[in-house]
């Protein structure tokens, strides 16, 4: 049963304004980073140490902001963790009350399949190197769209503002390049 797509955005925007106003501004790539430092602190015990002046690591960026990030390898169970974790819940439970999570031919848009093919490991690896690319232009701009664009325009910054016209000035050529084809 898909949800008619304003009354998605009335939705979005008032778990934003409530997000906002109870807690924080919405923002996740940080939480990437926090569990690649959960990885590597398994791997490797010494990366993060507790003392009582506080948390710090070895690694240069975990131990930024007097440490604030290594505190939160070390409890991960915190509001912007847990967050991230609901959120991919929460998407495995939309598409399993919207029939299912597409398997076999359905697995492949049509959009896809016109312009590239039925090649699942194209799909998969296309996908996966968008998604790491985004990932990376994220955490070298000190956030994600869910904090510099959504979060951030919601509070009026000017800077939501100007990386929500840079992604659209972006997305849009190269979506156009990509897919010359219509389904």
């Amino acid at each position: 049963m898909p949800i008619n797509w304003k009354a998605g955005g009335l939705l979005l925007g008032l778990v934003f304004f409530l997000a906002v106003l109870l807690v924080k501004p919405i923002g996740v790539s940080t939480q990437f980073v926090i569990l690649d430092g959960i990885i590597a602190d398994a791997v490797n015990p010494d990366l993060v140490t507790q003392t009582a002046e506080g948390t710090t690591s070895t690694n240069a960026y975990l131990a930024k902001s007097d440490g604030k990030y290594a505190g939160a390898v070390a409890n991960p169970l915190n509001y912007s963790f847990v967050f991230v974790l609901a959120m991919a819940l929460g998407g495995l439970v939309s598409a399993k009350l919207r029939g299912g999570i597409p398997m076999g031919d359905r697995s492949i848009p049509a959009l896809w399949r016109t312009n590239f093919g039925d090649s699942k490991a194209k799909r998969y690896a296309a996908a996966f190197l968008g998604g790491l690319i985004v990932l990376y232009g994220a955490r070298l701009a000190g956030g994600c769209t869910s904090g510099h664009m959504m979060s951030g325009m919601m509070q009026t910054a000017i800077s939501g503002y100007i990386f929500a016209a840079g992604a659209f000035a972006a997305a849009i050529p190269v979506s156009m390049i990509m897919f010359k084809q219509e389904a």
